[in-house]
């Protein structure tokens, strides 16, 4: 006798494992098509205490073999009057084999667990928990014995599909029923089992919270209504993200609730079109703004940034613009993202060796062990300067999405590895078409400047001694009037003034006066700047902003905060499928990762600017961590350690989001 497993893909055309929709996905559709979309096209996948659960209760059903007896051809019937077998509500043959005849045999039901089906015409393929097949008493059946599985072969006449749930069945007017993600998921396994040569006429859920077996008969309008699903599901697919449900019942039990924010897009996607009441600075005010000109499309934005004086006199005469508007009660519900339990690991050591082994991350220098580190407690790892990495690391890592960035030792940020990510090739193709739209592109670079001026005036509020109150006052209107900036060079020039205001009062963010009763020598923001050549000649003493390289130690810390920024912004940016190198604000070019320093513009102040002044004003740091090479000033692998870990630690500072 033959035997047939039917399992896998492999057994498909090759064509057909490309196009089957899974079936759980249709699921997914069926309870919300924006998580379908996410799941099936963006491949983002989360889990809660709910697919956990599930996923341990399943432990025993996924461990089947797939195997199931090959479905035999229809055989013809020899007279038309001959009835034809029938089920009763058990699933077991109606009309049981005379046990007095010396060929009849005793019925056994063959349970065939994890089975993999697929159908073409249907266009979709799923793995079946459980079918119960119950074989048909054949003549060659020896008296009193039982069939095997091979024997079965041929011999199939009815099979049920049981689907196992966490949950509870729904409550119908006709008592205990199944909820319509189910009744998808069930229906197309009957269907696909008729698909493939096997008699189906119902099936079960066994929803294990109450431990009760729900039947499902699909009828014709079911069927209509499977096949209409799965063609929407298709549609879907190749179109844009569908929107998020509007105050469902649904989203606070959804895994991927934290990455759809359903109540918090509809907020935001209304404030892109702001009311009379929005924040803004009226077009008659922006002309009487100092150096503020509507024609500026081509001006120079250092040229235009001088001009914009936005600590002229002439601001403190303009009215104050309205507060932002929060929601309203009810407006948004609490859907609180679950914070990570993984870790990053910086490789900060000249010359060790990072290798893997068994599932466990080594860090060694020579003979000895630096570090190990579990690969599921890790989300990142960050090699500066000459430490090797082993590629047999490199490409478990990749496997687990784990990725691997690159620094110089003076924090340059080269770039990193990662595995595939996201594959959805569209969303690439449509933030190209809107980075190169000025009408879709100029409204969000608005909102990253306006978010950066905005939050560098908070900081100013609570971290400097005195306040500076025309500058609050003109940071204020600036960053009103970046939300009706013309063109992308006016809306530089407004951000580079801004910039200018805010480090001419930086100075006044760093406490570590003369005052201070546990002061550190040398550590007075307004002593004389006397870094030379040398060790232990620094100051926190912070007069402007340079770069490329940094000459005194509090810009060498801001350097370094802002490429550890921009790695994050980078990785964040490849881990919902966009290109980092594609700009709307930051205009593409050679080597610079334009989406993510626009993504960390309105970062700045909050995390990078903040985590240098937490190091400076807690002592984290002093001037003997900082080393000199001709006019760069660097951090010693000692003071990069600890800078490191104040960088983790405001990353993983909870706050309160002021709309949410």
């Amino acid at each position: 006798m033959n035997d047939a497993r039917a399992d896998s893909s492999a057994d498909l055309p090759a064509v057909s494992r490309v196009d089957l929709l899974p079936a759980r996905m249709l699921n997914e559709f069926v309870y919300c098509p924006r998580l379908f979309y996410y799941e099936h096209v963006e491949g983002v996948f989360l889990h809660n205490a709910d697919t956990k659960r599930g996923a341990a209760q399943h432990t025993r059903v996924d461990s089947g073999k797939g195997e199931l007896p090959r479905a035999p051809p229809p055989a013809p019937r020899t007279s038309p009057s001959e009835p034809s077998a029938a089920l009763d509500p058990l699933g077991g043959a109606s009309a049981p084999p005379d046990e007095s005849s010396p060929a009849a045999a005793p019925l056994e039901t063959i349970h065939a667990r994890s089975v993999m089906l697929g159908s073409e015409s249907l266009g979709v393929v799923a793995k079946l928990d459980l079918i119960e097949a119950t074989p048909d008493p054949a003549p060659s059946a020896s008296p009193g014995g039982s069939a095997s599985g091979q024997e079965l072969s041929g011999r199939c006449v009815r099979t049920i599909p049981v689907e196992y749930k966490a949950g509870a069945p729904r409550e119908g007017d006709e008592g205990r029923e199944l909820w319509d993600t189910d009744r998808m998921q069930l229906g197309l396994q009957i269907l696909l089992l008729r698909e493939n040569g096997y008699a189906c006429d119902e099936g079960v859920v066994f929803y294990r919270q109450t431990r009760q077996r729900v039947r499902f008969l699909p009828t014709a309008a079911d069927e209509a209504w499977i096949r209409r699903s799965i063609a929407a599901a298709r549609v879907c697919a190749a179109g844009p993200i569908p929107p998020p449900l509007d105050h469902s019942p649904k989203c606070p039990r959804c895994s991927l609730a934290p990455v759809c924010l359903p109540d918090e897009t509809h907020l935001l996607q209304s404030a892109l079109h702001p009311g009379p009441d929005a924040e803004l600075t009226d077009a008659t005010t922006q002309l009487a703004l100092p150096g503020f000109a509507v024609d500026a499309a081509g001006s120079d934005p250092e040229a235009l940034a001088a001009a914009l004086a936005i600590d002229d006199p002439a601001w403190a005469s303009l009215p104050e613009p309205p507060p932002p508007r929060p929601a309203a009660e009810g407006e948004v519900r609490r859907l609180i993202a679950p914070d990570t339990d993984t870790k990053v690991l910086y490789v900060n050591t000249p010359g060790v060796f990072v290798s893997k082994k068994g599932e466990t991350v080594v860090v060694k220098e020579r003979d000895e062990t630096l570090a190990e580190v579990r690969i599921k407690d890790l989300h990142h790892l960050a090699v500066f300067g000459a430490a090797q990495v082993s590629t047999a690391l490199i490409q478990t890592l990749c496997e687990h999405e784990v990725p691997v960035s690159y620094f110089s030792m003076g924090g340059w940020f080269y770039g990193l590895t990662r595995g595939h990510g996201l594959t959805n090739v569209f969303t690439r193709v449509r933030q190209f078409a809107r980075a190169a739209a000025p009408e879709h592109a100029l409204p969000l670079a608005r909102l990253f400047v306006y978010g950066k001026i905005r939050n560098q005036r908070t900081l100013l509020m609570r971290n400097h001694v005195e306040p500076p109150p025309l500058a609050l006052r003109a940071l204020k209107h600036a960053a009103s009037t970046a939300l009706v900036a013309p063109n992308l060079p006016a809306l530089l020039g407004l951000e580079g003034a801004a910039a200018l205001v805010y480090f001419r009062n930086f100075a006044g963010m760093i406490k570590t006066g003369a005052g201070d009763p546990d002061e550190i020598p040398g550590l007075g923001p307004t002593a004389p700047a006397t870094a030379s050549p040398g060790q232990g000649t620094f100051t926190f003493d912070f007069k402007t902003r340079n770069r490329r390289p940094p000459r005194d130690p509090v810009n060498a810390l801001l350097s370094l905060a802002y490429s550890l920024l921009a790695r994050d912004c980078t990785v964040a940016a490849l881990a919902v499928g966009f290109d980092p190198y594609i700009g709307l604000f930051h205009q593409p070019r050679f080597g610079r990762p334009a989406l993510a320093l626009d993504v960390m513009e309105e970062f700045r102040p909050l995390i990078a600017d903040s985590t240098v002044l937490t190091a400076i004003n807690n002592r984290l740091l002093s001037p003997a961590d900082f080393v000199q090479a001709g006019p760069a000033v660097n951090l010693s692998p000692a003071g990069r350690k600890r800078f490191f870990l104040a960088y983790e630690k405001r990353l993983s500072d909870t706050i309160t989001h002021p709309l949410f």
